[in-house]
């Protein structure tokens, strides 16, 4: 009578095996991402999850391309025509009256 254990054939071990830890393999970082309520900036914002599934040389690429987008999205609200200016009630080429009455 023997006391060790049989050891199992060579398919079984492979199978049993969890596969090795690669440090340079793509991880997803989970960084949370609140929607802002403005459709524009929050599909820019989810843009940044693609990072997840790149190795670190491929982020910069995403976030060159989120910056531009966030940064066009900015620009967008400084065009945007605001209310008219309201018109002066007095002509300002003229003098204030109050100042012709000076002694």
């Amino acid at each position: 009578m023997s006391d060790s254990v049989p050891e199992a054939p060579p398919e079984q071990e492979r199978s049993e095996v969890e596969p090795e830890y690669d440090p340079a393999a793509p991880a997803p970082l989970d960084v949370p991402r609140t929607p802002t309520g403005n459709a524009e900036v929050d599909a820019h914002l989810e843009r940044l999850g693609d990072a997840d599934h790149l190795a670190t040389d491929g982020h910069v690429e995403v976030y060159e391309d989120v910056h531009r987008g966030l940064r066009d999205a900015l620009t967008a609200l400084d065009a945007r025509p605001g209310p008219p200016a309201p018109s002066p009630s007095y002509d300002p080429r003229t003098p204030s009256p109050s100042y012709g009455n000076r002694s």
